[in-house]
């Protein structure tokens, strides 16, 4: 319920943590009246973020709904989402690999224009590394080109081994921070539990140099679950 929530999200704010995802405004109204809510409420230590993903392709970022619908919200913090798989960006999206671009691009700079500190997540960020590395990395770039100081790698589809995960962070920081004039980012990790290594993904991560990490308590999650912040926490 909404009452549940908000007593959730006080009590993550009083253990201490820095950041609190509160939802996604643009799916159903009980984001958004716990958006809303929110706005009257003192928040000691997290900050709040709206989650959300790129605008639609048929979109200008101004007109798409998602995105206003984050705005709105008036977190200090926006989460995006995008396509980081060509399979995703041709066959789901029915996109070209340049717009695909665009719009990851487009969609932060929307939110960093209006004062939001912007999250980029990489959806299937592992899988679409494996199939083109360079293709990856470019919409790591493009995010953090309109302002993205947070990249997130997801392992969204849960099934990369550690040993594999910890060669594509470290490829992938040495790509991007090898660029000419690269601003710092803070580099994230969000791992899935469809193997059984989510924590353990997640811990190697930090040692790897991540220290955004995106977990939800005891691990709730869609199908096998996300890395659990419990355990996460005590482990570090």
């Amino acid at each position: 319920s909404l009452a549940d929530k908000l007593r959730v999200a006080r009590m993550l704010d009083e253990y201490g943590m820095p950041y609190i995802e509160g939802g996604w405004p643009g799916s159903n109204p009980k984001d958004i009246e716990f958006f809303a809510a929110a706005k009257g409420m003192r928040w000691e230590r997290a900050k709040l973020a709206a989650f959300g993903s790129t605008r639609h392709r048929a979109n200008r970022p101004e007109a798409d709904p998602n995105l206003r619908e984050l705005v709105a919200a008036e977190t200090p913090v926006v989460t995006i989402f995008g396509k980081s798989w060509l399979l995703h960006v041709i066959e789901v999206l029915g996109d070209t690999p340049a717009e695909n671009l665009d719009m990851i691009a487009e969609s932060i700079g929307f939110l960093v224009e209006r004062g939001r500190e912007a999250v980029y997540d990489a959806e299937h960020y592992f899988d679409g590394y494996k199939t083109d590395g360079p293709y990856a990395l470019a919409t790591l770039r493009a995010a953090r080109q309109a302002g993205a100081r947070s990249l997130v790698l997801c392992d969204t589809n849960g099934g990369t081994l550690t040993d594999e995960l910890l060669r594509i962070v470290d490829e992938t920081r040495r790509a991007l921070e090898g660029d000419p004039d690269a601003p710092a980012v803070t580099w994230g990790i969000h791992t899935h539990n469809d193997a059984e290594m989510a924590v353990a993904n997640a811990l190697a991560a930090v040692q790897a140099g991540c220290r955004h990490v995106q977990a939800t308590i005891n691990g709730y999650g869609e199908r096998c679950g996300n890395a659990n912040m419990v355990s996460v926490l005590a482990n570090l």
